[in-house]
């Protein structure tokens, strides 16, 4: 099935695909290298308390917030070349992070690879969504998902034997995080720039900033996946490790798991949300998520806490596909990077005040208490995902984008 999709591709497209899942790949197995081994190096190397994962988890998303600030700035460069830069700066962070012996001197290579991180999250989808158009892009960003997972599996693989045979150190695991992101970046500059599935001219201009009323909805999932999710992965690996005593191979196996099975359920979710919609697929993985943070809140057992674990991270980049589909039906073409980084940006102003603020509630009340917060945000997420409505939500500029696209076609077709 999927080699008879490509086949319908064009050229440039399906060099793209291809360049795309390797940096994708690459991308998934940077990832995963620092986030088996970040926790661990945190809790055993610097001596990091419950309360400063919150913290640093507010500087690492501070970047995250003000994107939107640099996004006229950015835009004029190609999406290819931008998220190759970005790939860049998230290798000289990870490759820099084994140099840190205490929170302030890794603060400034989280930042820097925050950047990267933050610039990768926006600039990833649109360019896999220009490889296609509106009705076929959850299930190329679902490919693309499998693929980043696929990675992510290898790299965990690798590193849960490394680890448990003493073959790789924390510092040695940073820079081969860094080494792969360097090679995702190779790959992303190379990608042409393309506009629903063909190639086009890039022509620089400065994007304004995109705020408008019409993708509120966008706006709101944004902002509230931002303070759900950095709730969960503030903390979520911290109380595996810190209270569940879970080593540096445990983590590893845990996370292998998690990979493996969003390799497989990418793809069929990305299907089901270009079948089905956003309004119903969000609203049942937000159902899910608060089936796993009550489990990961109130049942004080390891396996359970691992199973609402991989629940909760098997479906929570699905949200951001979900969101991204959605925006892509009811904006032009034109609108749809910026106003990602717009999202983008949301979600991080409410990941730079809530880790902290569940940081200052650990130390009074237990992790218990954070995780039931971030079940109020799926509720009221759930609320939002039942007013969304793609057709009847386009606007002039998208609905006129697409009449141009009948009318294109209806000549070519004449001419042929």
């Amino acid at each position: 099935m999927l080699h008879r999709w490509v086949e319908t591709m064009s050229p440039a497209a399906r060099r793209a695909f291809v360049l795309l899942g390797i940096m994708s790949a690459a991308f998934g197995m940077s990832m995963a290298v620092q986030q088996n081994v970040v926790t661990n190096y945190f809790e055993d190397v610097l001596g990091l308390a419950g309360p400063e994962f919150g913290y640093i988890t507010a500087i690492r998303e501070i970047p995250g917030f003000v994107l939107i600030f640099l996004t006229a700035l950015f835009y004029r460069m190609s999406l290819p070349r931008l998220t190759a830069l970005a790939l860049v700066l998230l290798a000289v962070g990870y490759g820099l992070f084994g140099l840190s012996h205490s929170f302030w001197t890794v603060t400034p290579w989280v930042i820097i690879s925050s950047m990267g991180y933050h610039t990768v999250l926006q600039t990833q989808p649109a360019l896999g969504m220009s490889l296609t158009t509106a009705g076929r892009a959850g299930a190329v960003l679902g490919r693309m998902s499998a693929i980043q997972n696929a990675g992510a599996l290898a790299a965990m693989l690798f590193v849960l034997v490394s680890f448990r045979e003493g073959w790789l150190s924390f510092r040695a695991s940073f820079v081969l995080a860094g080494v792969l992101a360097l090679i995702g970046a190779v790959a992303a500059v190379l990608v042409p720039n393309l506009r629903d599935g063909e190639e086009v001219q890039y022509r620089p201009r400065r994007d304004p900033i995109v705020v408008r009323r019409a993708y509120r909805y966008y706006y709101y999932l944004s902002l509230l996946d931002g303070a759900r999710q950095q709730i969960f992965f503030s903390f979520g690996l911290w109380v595996l490790v810190n209270h569940y005593r879970l080593s540096v191979p445990g983590i590893s196996a845990l996370l292998v798991i998690v990979s493996l099975a969003s390799m497989l359920a990418g793809p069929w979710v990305g299907r089901m949300i270009d079948l089905r919609g956003e309004r119903d697929v969000l609203g049942w993985i937000n159902v899910a998520y608060i089936v796993a943070l009550l489990g990961y809140a109130l049942i004080d057992n390891l396996y359970l806490a691992a199973a609402c674990y991989l629940v909760y991270s098997l479906i929570f980049p699905l949200s951001a596909v979900g969101a991204a589909t959605y925006l892509r039906k009811v904006a032009p073409t034109e609108d749809v990077a910026p106003s990602l980084a717009t999202g983008l940006t949301l979600q991080h102003a409410a990941a730079v005040i809530v880790p902290i603020t569940a940081g200052f509630i650990l130390n009074f009340a237990g992790y218990r208490v954070p995780f039931l917060i971030a079940c109020v945000f799926a509720f009221c997420t759930i609320l939002v995902t039942r007013r969304l409505d793609p057709i009847a939500q386009r606007t002039t500029a998208r609905l006129a984008e697409e009449q141009e696209a009948v009318v294109a076609l209806s000549v070519s077709g004449d001419a042929g």
